[in-house]
């Protein structure tokens, strides 16, 4: 599958990399491979193979829930860099 520089270009901008200029072309030449060795993959004779739904039938492995001891509040915040009025103060997001 041909892959172009603007490709590239796009998906950079669209995954937020600052790609320099000597790294465009080495990128195009791996995204090329890439998508060629998964184009290869419809050649597979797959007709005869069932979907796999789920894992291999086998219960996921589970431990026994034992309750045990825990942190007071007063160690969980031991070490936080900050903390008010009991809880730990972070950075806002939005």
């Amino acid at each position: 599958m041909e892959v172009t520089r603007a490709d590239v270009l796009r998906c950079a901008a669209l995954t937020q990399l600052s790609l320099q200029e000597e790294e465009i072309e080495p990128m195009r030449r791996a995204m090329e491979r890439m998508l060629t060795h998964a184009a290869s993959l419809d050649e597979l004779p797959l007709d005869q193979v069932e979907p796999m739904l789920a894992g291999l039938g086998r219960p996921l492995p589970r431990r026994e829930d034992i309750p045990r001891d825990t942190f007071t509040q007063a160690q969980a915040l031991a070490n936080a860099p900050a903390q008010d009025r009991g809880y730990f103060v972070v950075p806002k997001v939005l």
